[in-house]
């Protein structure tokens, strides 16, 4: 009796620790899709996502709205197949190399050598648009000024007002960095305001200089021109797919769907794509499917593909 005990206790054990491991892995024939928690990371994610339905036999999970460090904590465990990311982060946040100028083509490339041995991971091809911190103005008023670039703006910043968000006063690759490595200081010790709040601030002539991501749709709404990094101070953030090994080694056609998106955005582009969720309140997947369709990389909703 003692004996059956023993062993049904060992049974139930066994069978827990069988079903503790099926449900920490991922299910045969499954593509976890990840992004990070703002809404440009939603609508390419979601285009990834339908490009992968549309072109492979294979279910998608989308896990979007992660914390911006967890993607790459994730990837290499297998909790995440695949996730928008930027060359700037890569090689600065991750990888901690220090930027000295490098070219935009020199970091991918060193990303692309890198990765697979330290992380299991490959960069794809950049998708052709880039999102960095700039510096922004009224169109306006930057033309009456002839201000073009960030070194046009050190000849009148002890005249102008600028407010930038909590981040970037504190950063040093923000406006503190920034401010001595083009030389240049405000009449006034810039103000703080929310990303939410600065663009319309700006635009109403509250402040003249903000700062802003150069693929954030209330830049084109609020008619404001981006200042050129005409000395490189931000590093490049060219916008691409990073994808486990594993996947695309057994899974050939999902390295196929993505690239199929290479070059096909740009910063206008994906600026458009932002507003249209972020002020026009439309849905990411939708707007996601819409560019898709249009660029003809998937049928629309509906509609049968030809046979061959």
């Amino acid at each position: 009796m003692k004996f059956l005990r023993v062993l049904l206790i060992v049974i139930v054990i066994v069978l827990l620790v069988i079903a503790a491991w099926q449900g920490g892995r991922k299910d045969a024939g499954q593509i976890i899709v990840g992004g990070k928690n703002f809404t440009e990371q939603t609508i390419i994610g979601e285009m990834a996502a339908l490009l992968i339905e549309h072109n492979a036999d294979l279910k998608v999970v989308r896990k979007f709205n992660l914390a911006t460090n967890l993607p790459m904590k994730m990837l290499p465990k297998g909790e995440l197949d695949l996730y928008l990311d930027y060359t700037g982060t890569g090689y600065v946040d991750i990888l901690g190399k220090p930027y000295k100028q490098e070219t935009p083509e020199e970091i991918y490339q060193f990303l692309k050598k890198t990765y697979p041995e330290k992380f299991g991971a490959q960069w794809l091809s950049p998708l052709g648009f880039k999102n960095t911190y700039t510096l922004t103005m009224r169109r306006k008023h930057a033309k009456e000024l002839g201000i073009n670039t960030i070194s046009d703006l050190t000849e009148h910043a002890d005249k102008l007002r600028a407010a930038f968000d909590p981040a970037f006063l504190d950063r040093e690759d923000g406006y503190p960095g920034l401010s001595k490595f083009y030389g240049f200081e405000f009449g006034e010790a810039p103000g703080q305001l929310a990303i939410g709040l600065m663009y319309k601030a700006c635009a109403e002539g509250q402040v003249d200089v903000i700062d802003a991501f150069s693929t954030d749709g209330r830049i084109a709404k609020f008619d404001l021109k981006i200042l050129e990094d005409d000395k490189r101070f931000f590093p490049p953030y060219d916008a691409a797919f990073v994808a486990r090994q594993d996947t695309l080694r057994k899974y050939p056609e999902v390295r196929e769907a993505l690239e199929s998106l290479a070059g096909k955005l740009d910063n206008q582009t994906m600026q458009k794509l932002n507003y249209s969720v972020d002020e026009d309140g439309r849905d990411e997947r939708t707007v996601a499917q819409e560019f898709l369709v249009s660029k003809g990389l998937i049928e629309p909703a509906g509609k049968a593909p030809e046979l061959p």
